[in-house]
């Protein structure tokens, strides 16, 4: 038996939709600007582009509809929702053509960035991990299977904030679909089954205070609704 210096963290986990059984959390990769309004909004030419990732700790999951505390050190937290890819599979140098194959379920997610934080690494060219990985960053509903969704390769995304719209687009407007943006990750890095992706977020993009109520909706995935502590 397995003796600890103190008693393990517990594997942070989502919950399944219809069902009892939860869905294990290993860890949370991101797509940046995987829509071409959002990343000309943020200065940048999406037909030039290859696509690029970060990440966030499984541990900084906001799960359901619980209340989003306001982080330290930033005058400039901003929304970002998303489509989130829950792999019950994994592996390396995937092709695209059985990417999909690693997909167990989807859910909606919104990628909390402290975006004066990311702006100020960015100007003086260091890591903007802290900006995009800090405590209850990542909010992610629950997992609505494959079999009860297929796989939503179109259908409107949006996001309002105290009823009034933010951001609206199409998941076919990614410029990376999901299965290509399996598949090159997978030549980066070891996917493992529990893995999640964030897959993008359309244009819209803006702040949050204290009090905030969020509402994102994804075309077969339903509504989340969360509210800024």
């Amino acid at each position: 038996m397995t003796s600890y210096v103190f008693p393990p963290p517990q594997t942070p986990s989502l919950p399944v939709v219809g069902s009892e059984a939860r869905f294990p959390v290993r860890r949370i990769f991101c797509v940046g600007r995987n829509y071409a309004d959002h990343a000309r909004e943020m200065g940048h030419d999406p037909d030039r582009e290859p696509p690029f990732f970060f990440d966030k700790p499984a541990d900084a999951l906001v799960i359901g509809e619980a209340a989003i505390p306001y982080p330290p050190l930033t005058a400039k937290l901003e929304h970002e929702a998303e489509l989130v890819a829950c792999l019950g599979a994994g592996g390396r140098d995937i092709p695209v053509d059985r990417a999909l194959d690693l997909v167990w379920g989807y859910a909606i997610g919104n990628d909390l960035t402290r975006r004066d934080v990311q702006a100020q690494a960015k100007k003086l060219g260091r890591p903007w991990s802290l900006a995009k990985g800090f405590d209850a960053s990542a909010v992610c509903g629950p997992v609505h299977p494959l079999s009860a969704t297929g796989h939503p390769a179109s259908g409107r995304i949006a996001l309002s904030v105290n009823g009034a719209t933010r951001q609206e687009g199409d998941l076919a407007q990614m410029i990376w679909s999901l299965a290509e943006v399996i598949s090159i990750l997978s030549r980066e890095i070891l996917l493992c089954p529990g893995d999640l992706i964030y897959t993008g977020t359309p244009a819209g993009v803006g702040p949050l205070q204290p009090g905030d109520r969020i509402r994102i909706e994804i075309a077969g995935l339903g509504h989340l609704e969360n509210t800024v502590a």
